[in-house]
């Protein structure tokens, strides 16, 4: 026996919730013969508050506490009848198992249900949320030795329309079989039909499969409309797009007026994906969670009549086949655009870097007349400093004349005139030597 401190680390955190993960949604054990009423409900905008308190009118149930709905699972023994709640991402569903009455055995014809309900119809009625999936699932004993006899007595009982029908089990342990019909009181109706010896927790799995089959088929149609109503959008889209790149191609038309148009096209492409890509990734996910669902049913054909894998690949594919399409398109047309984007980007960048070299080869030439300018101002400098020097030697050769110094100051003047040219000429060129060797 293991003891009751095992000698292990410290738990994660998380180490409890997701190991009981597995056993959060128990299957019901189902006693046949028996009548499962399953409503499957949108909880968008519908607190767990809401459906505490629809849950609080139930016989005996006034002291429901919010905590025994924490873990998204709740299952009410009542007498006579059992109820679940389970809540998930985007419905909430509940499921009413009860004993069949006696008038809906098999042999009945399009056997009348509703009144025999054990809860409220204004209960039913007042489920939070909006209808996504309403079924009546009758269990009962049956003779499978002949299937074609049993089929013939669930197509009685469902009321001779077309029916879907298969042997479940690789030991055909028991048959399912419904017409998938919408009826007047809002119901869909499948009808199993198993041997005496079936057990309660085989019809437990049984049930739930078959429901979750039907609830994720019409979540996965979700997205049916929303592929539909993207359909012009798209089209749109890419007629203008192809319209922009034809501009590009010809340069018809400028580079801002293109730009300015592929803005406001990327903008709309990328809130239509931030608005529909979680129902494009749900309907993939609802979808293969109805093909795990019905493999996990094992059905066996009966002769002339189609199975529900064979009726929903038939059906469900076309549709999941549009909305996938929808969703790729408009991911190839999100990816075209940017594509389309980095070209008009290259256009503009070799237009720019054009401009640049212009404007560039422009300063170039400002510059060389700059530097032929300062060295004809550096000539012009020269002369004049030399001039102001020459002046200078010449008002002092007249300063020395006037004190009685033999000098002339037009000769003394005239004679200088070569080396402070020199002196000036070889000063300027050391102050240049001196500024470009700091450079």
């Amino acid at each position: 026996m293991d003891t009751a401190q095992p000698l292990l680390p410290i738990n994660d955190p998380l180490r409890e919730m997701l190991h009981n993960e597995v056993h959060a949604r128990p299957p019901a054990r189902i006693r046949l013969p028996a009548l499962v009423v399953f409503i499957a409900v949108t909880n968008d905008g519908v607190s767990r508050e809401q459906e505490l308190a629809h849950l609080r009118r139930l016989p005996g149930q006034q002291d429901l506490q919010a905590e025994q709905l924490s873990g998204s699972f709740l299952r009410l023994r009542l007498p006579g009848y059992t109820l679940k709640w389970e809540r998930h991402t985007e419905f909430t569903r509940y499921s009413l198992v009860q004993p069949l009455p006696e008038g809906a055995q098999l042999g009945a014809r399009d056997p009348e249900l509703l009144s025999h309900i054990v809860l409220p119809a204004d209960w039913l009625a007042g489920i939070p949320g909006r209808t996504i999936a309403a079924i009546k699932l009758v269990m009962l004993h049956g003779d499978l030795a002949d299937p074609h006899e049993a089929l013939a007595q669930g197509r009685t009982w469902l009321g001779e329309h077309t029916v879907v029908a298969s042997l479940m089990g690789n030991q055909s342990h028991s048959m399912v079989i419904t017409d998938l019909m919408l009826r007047e009181s809002g119901y869909e109706r499948i009808l199993v039909v198993a041997p005496p010896d079936t057990t309660e927790t085989r019809a437990g799995r049984i049930s739930q499969r078959l429901l979750e089959i039907e609830t994720y088929r019409l979540l996965a149609l979700r997205g049916l409309p929303v592929a539909k109503q993207l359909g012009p959008f798209l089209s749109r889209c890419e007629a203008q797009l192809a319209d922009i790149t034809a501009h590009l191609e010809s340069k018809s038309a400028t580079d801002q007026s293109l730009l300015d148009t592929l803005v406001s096209l990327a903008a709309g492409v990328e809130r239509a994906i931030a608005e529909h890509a979680y129902r494009f990734s749900a309907t993939r996910a609802y979808d293969g969670l109805v093909a795990q669902r019905i493999a996990e049913l094992r059905e066996q054909p009966v002769p002339g009549t189609q199975t529900i894998g064979e009726f929903m690949q038939r059906r469900l594919s076309p549709a999941m086949a549009t909305v996938q399409a929808t969703a790729q398109r408009l991911a190839s047309l999100s990816e075209r655009i940017t594509r389309t984007s980095a070209l008009l980007r290259t256009r503009v960048d070799i237009a720019t870097e054009v401009q640049n070299q212009q404007l560039l080869a422009k300063l170039t030439r400002g510059q060389e007349l700059q530097l032929r300018l300062q060295s004809t101002v550096e000539g012009l400098s020269i002369a004049a400093i030399s001039y102001y020097v020459i002046s200078l030697i010449l008002y002092l050769g007249k300063a020395g004349k006037e004190m009685g110094l033999p000098v002339k100051p037009e000769l003394l003047a005239g004679a200088a005139i070569p080396v402070v040219l020199w002196s000036v000429w070889w000063t300027t060129k050391k102050i240049h030597e001196k500024l470009h060797a700091d450079h």
